[in-house]
């Protein structure tokens, strides 16, 4: 058993985790935050001729430095998939093998960079961890800046337990 595990219910019979790749995490935090920076000092040092071009700057500047903090803490966190559940670290679960119809790992589907897309048989509340996962309706999308070998390997381990329950 991995160390620091110990007797949690949740990482006992652990099939895979995803945990965003440092150098990802901190490169996404980073753009994002100096371009609010850039937004902010631009709309300051250099006011446009026009008021709501000021405005609009400012506030999207304010909105990148708001983004940059959000995937800061959603990146902190990692994807762990056991006992037919995906959940994230923070406990919230994000589907049960129960409740995936299909998953999309091919070059042209509509997923996040690095990832895969579960379709979910119901619809289930959005959420959104920034460069993490997303959920919209029945489309769970994970990746972002997880590294490529996780989240490949999460994916088929889906869909061979997919399978193994779809020949029960």
């Amino acid at each position: 058993m991995p160390k620091g595990q110990g007797d949690n219910p949740l990482t006992q019979d652990l099939v895979a985790r995803i945990t965003p790749s440092p150098f990802r995490r901190w490169l996404a935090v980073s753009i994002l935050a100096i371009l609010g920076g850039l937004l902010i000092y631009l709309a300051l040092s250099r006011p446009p001729a026009s008021i709501l071009w000021q405005i609009f700057l400012l506030v999207a500047g304010a909105l990148a430095l708001f983004l940059a903090d959000l995937v800061r803490q959603a990146t902190a966190l990692s994807i762990e998939f056991s006992n037919g559940r995906m959940v994230d670290s923070s406990g919230r679960e994000i589907c049960t093998l129960d409740e995936i119809a299909s998953i999309e790992r091919g070059a042209f589907a509509f997923k996040p960079s690095n990832g895969f897309l579960i379709h979910l048989r119901t619809r289930k509340p959005r959420h959104w961890a920034p460069g993490l996962w997303w959920r919209i309706g029945r489309r769970v999308g994970v990746g972002g800046v997880t590294p490529v070998s996780q989240t490949k390997f999460m994916s088929e381990m889906i869909a061979f337990e997919l399978r193994g329950k779809s020949e029960d």
